[in-house]
């Protein structure tokens, strides 16, 4: 892709039960791994390639939250704050906050994932323009918990099917995009879809796979992992010992 992407949405809305238990003082992005806040990591992979505005998407315990991202932001980066106020709905909702809030094309990617910082290079010299490109990870053989993670079918370079349930696939979803300003749009209809008040991600990149308009950029050797269980945060704080 010719240019630099200068805007970068990161989502982190929820709540994070699934993690944080019965610990009500918890804020998932915050939450340490290797001794730093689990957001940091991402703020520092989208400097170095280049980011110079994020963009929060935030909601649970917003103004808390809010607080902390202002004194781990880097210095030298815009930070705006977005709230949704309907962060109990699924992150669809979080991604169309960000509507009125950014330039496309930008980078998407969620507070609980961690990645080697190389991904995000590959993923702007890869990325076809005028289509959501998606950085997916074929190496099922070592992936931790593939039950959980959100699975891709894909057909050449395109993806044609993207769900947690999917019986035929052949790479994972690593939860980092470069989204056109279409998306807006095809998460409006996936709303529109499921009654009009609540979609998923997933909804609206499966819309726009089935029109032809989804890309998969393979992410080949390079690190990543989702962080949504103390099972997967363990298995994060071994990986990140061993890449040191």
């Amino acid at each position: 892709m010719s240019g630099e992407i200068s805007e970068a949405v990161i989502l982190m809305a929820g709540s994070g039960t699934r993690l944080r238990g019965s610990d009500q003082t918890f804020l998932k992005p915050l939450v340490e791994v290797g001794g730093r806040p689990l957001v940091s990591y991402t703020f520092d992979a989208l400097t170095k390639a280049g980011v110079s505005q994020i963009i929060a998407i935030v909601g649970f315990e917003s103004e808390r939250l809010s607080a902390a991202l202002k004194k781990l932001i880097p210095s030298g980066i815009q930070l705006k704050l977005i709230e949704n106020r309907d962060w109990q709905k699924q992150n669809g909702i979080s991604v169309l906050a960000a509507r009125k809030h950014v330039t496309a094309p930008f980078l998407l990617t969620m507070c609980d994932h961690l990645f080697d910082p190389a991904i995000v290079d590959l993923l702007i010299k890869r990325a076809n323009p005028g289509v959501l490109n998606l950085a997916v990870d074929r190496k099922l053989d070592s992936f931790f918990d593939l039950a959980d993670a959100m699975k891709v079918q894909t057909r050449g370079d395109r993806v044609i099917e993207i769900g947690k349930t999917l019986s035929n696939y052949d790479a994972i979803d690593t939860g980092l995009f470069i989204c056109p300003g279409e998306i807006f749009d095809y998460l409006e209809r996936a709303k529109s879809r499921n009654g009009g008040s609540d979609c998923s991600l997933a909804d609206g990149v499966r819309l726009m796979a089935a029109d032809g308009k989804v890309c998969a950029i393979e992410i080949g050797d390079a690190w990543w992992q989702d962080v949504d269980t103390p099972e997967m945060l363990r298995h994060a704080e071994n990986s990140l010992r061993q890449t040191r």
